[in-house]
């Protein structure tokens, strides 16, 4: 599943990143990698951007981008 399929509230862990070279370095220059918890805060109406919680901080993908990102639940 990715990013985009979880609910608001849920824990999960990112399994793999189906992304260009480009974009996981900019991906994991902000803490989204593989084998990191996140925990999905919000989504915004119609493939908005998706708010996540990686560590302490809180930050917004894009919907693109979210449904590269393979999680696991926890």
């Amino acid at each position: 599943m990715d990013i985009t399929q979880l609910k608001e509230g849920e824990k999960a862990k990112i399994i793999e990143i189906r992304a260009t070279a480009g974009i996981i370095k900019k991906l994991d220059a902000i803490g989204i990698r593989p084998k990191v918890e996140i925990k999905k805060i919000s989504s915004h109406f119609l493939r908005g951007p998706q708010t996540l919680e990686v560590g302490t901080t809180q930050l917004a993908i894009g919907f693109g981008i979210a449904k590269k990102i393979i999680v696991e639940k926890i």
